[in-house]
């Protein structure tokens, strides 16, 4: 069975602090960042910012407990990627970690399912399905467009009968009906 888009819906977040570490195009290991994300588990660095969010980190929002493949585009711009964590605002950032503030705001959210290696690399199709259904996607105030994968659990870490898994790919949106308010 191919990947396929299973779920879209509008989520409403706080504002929230993403703390974690940056990478580029130039960091990527047969195209990919896996590599990175090995590291990061091996070397418990998400449990690092767990430490500093302490005991909120499931009522930040629904999900706010997920780890993050944070990306950021921008035509003639670097391409940059962070892996990490969000967090309260106002989270102390650990040591050799970075941070980035987000403001409160809507996120288009697509579930995409299949196996791991092949749920990968479907922004462009998540885009198009959420602009099907009437979502714009905002940048920021430099133009930068953010999205992220979002690890969620269980649905990333448990494999449903079939080996299949669910990764959540959020972009920053407005619709056509919050547009006309």
């Amino acid at each position: 069975m191919p990947t396929e888009i299973v779920k879209t819906y509008k989520q409403e977040i706080p504002a929230l602090r993403f703390i974690g570490k940056k990478y580029g195009d130039n960091d990527r290991v047969n195209g990919s960042f896996g590599k990175y994300w090995q590291d990061w588990l091996q070397n418990d660095w998400f449990g690092v910012i767990e430490k500093q969010i302490g005991s909120s980190i499931d009522t930040i929002y629904e999900d706010g407990d997920a780890y993050i493949g944070l990306e950021r585009y921008k035509k003639g711009e670097p391409f940059a990627y962070w892996i990490g964590m969000f967090a309260p605002p106002n989270t102390p950032v650990p040591e050799g970690y970075v941070f980035h503030d987000f403001p409160k705001a809507s996120l288009g959210v697509c579930w995409v399912y299949g196996k791991e290696d092949e749920i990968f690399a479907q922004e462009k199709n998540c885009m198009k399905k959420l602009e099907k259904e009437g979502y714009e996607f905002l940048p920021d105030e430099n133009g930068f467009q953010w999205l992220f994968e979002r690890y969620g659990c269980p649905r990333f870490t448990s494999p449903d009968e079939k080996g299949n898994v669910i990764l959540d790919i959020c972009f920053y949106v407005s619709t056509v009906k919050d547009l006309a308010v």
